[in-house]
């Protein structure tokens, strides 16, 4: 038995391997058992008969193979060896050297009614923002006494001590601005849905983040004209963008980058919940950056809280982001690599019927 060989009977989670037209190639013992199928069975057959997704993340994996880029998507409702939808994260990417290749990862998060560490992890990381959103008041009013008195002190100070209470006052003020970030993310609100025109509020990002954060960055439209107005909050939703570009900015190289801003409409677009129920999905909205990508050890939690790529990050920002578009019914995902990094958002239209509708 090949090295090669060894390593893909080893791996402790489902891999299939499926060629350009997304037919099966070989499937890895764990897969076998999760699809129930032997892969003598299996080989030769269409891999969304052997795992059933929403077609969401069917599409991310066509534009992962055209882009031959990694994909990686948590929380997809997985229907596979007659079993009900397993919630589980799954990870893509092209085979090298074999193009039109891909291997696809399925990770379980839920199996027979028991959760999963990754889970666990997740309902960890929110009892901690529970437990911080209770004591950020009580924090927040020592650090404001500490910080007024280390400024007292800087008054009667020499050159050489002064230095000691800016380092105060200036870690007191970091600390406090964590805890406003912890607060704002436990006290979102439940979304005012309406007719929102996504274009007004992607200009608005626009314009905000080229007179602030964004002032170093080249920041083009790429819209599609006619797309149909959202079914959203337009508060909430400028927050996402603003966050999706804030991040694209601070990622980028200090002398500046490009980020693009491109929407479109995919009429075939929608996600299947647990439930059983279906929701359209047609307007996309995705932000595209040049910078150096997100670091492969943090792609898959990259939406949960506390999870950053940079130095000093606070990890609230895209799980701020992903919990505004799951109120809104939405998606996200992400793509990334040196270079490259597309975030996307798939948004509801308005419901048809509305006096305000328009159509495409």
């Amino acid at each position: 038995m090949t090295e090669d060989s060894t390593i893909w009977a080893s791996l402790p989670v489902p891999a299939l391997l499926v060629d350009q037209d997304d037919h099966v190639i070989s499937l890895n013992p764990a897969a076998e058992g999760f699809v129930n199928t032997s892969m003598r069975s299996a080989a030769g057959r269409l891999v969304w008969h052997l795992i059933d997704v929403d077609l969401a993340t069917q599409g991310a994996f066509a534009r992962a193979r055209d882009s031959s880029t990694p994909l990686f998507v948590n929380d997809v409702n997985v229907t596979a060896g007659g079993r009900e939808p397993l919630q589980c994260a799954l990870q893509v990417a092209p085979l090298s050297g074999a193009e039109g290749q891909m291997i696809l990862l399925v990770t379980p998060r839920e199996l027979a009614g028991r959760m999963t560490q990754s889970h666990s992890v997740k309902s960890a990381a929110q009892s901690a923002i529970g437990m911080a959103e209770m004591l950020a008041h009580e924090i927040k009013n020592p650090l404001a006494g500490i910080t007024g008195a280390a400024q007292l002190l800087s008054m009667n100070l020499g050159p050489e001590d002064l230095e000691l209470t800016d380092l105060i006052v200036a870690e007191s003020r970091r600390i406090v601005k964590l805890l406003e970030q912890v607060e704002q993310f436990g006290n979102l609100l439940t979304p005012d849905l309406k007719p929102v025109n996504i274009h007004d509020v992607l200009d608005r990002a626009r314009r905000s983040a080229l007179l602030g954060f964004g002032a170093h960055m080249k920041i083009i439209e790429d819209y599609d004209p006619s797309l149909p107005l959202a079914h959203g909050d337009p508060d909430q939703l400028l927050q996402v963008v603003l966050n999706l570009l804030k991040n694209a900015s601070e990622a980028a190289d200090p002398k500046g980058g490009t980020i693009r801003i491109h929407t479109f409409f995919e009429h075939s677009f929608s996600l299947r919940r647990a439930d059983g129920t279906g929701q359209s999905l047609p307007l996309q909205i995705e932000i595209i950056d040049d910078g150096p990508g997100i670091p492969e050890t943090i792609r898959e939690e990259i939406f949960d809280p506390f999870v950053s790529g940079r130095e000093n990050g606070t990890g609230l920002g895209l799980a701020l982001v992903s919990k505004i578009v799951s109120d809104h019914g939405g998606w996200i995902s992400v793509t990334s690599q040196p270079g490259r990094t597309v975030f996307r958002l798939s948004l509801p239209r308005v419901p048809r019927g509305t006096i305000t509708e328009e159509a495409p």
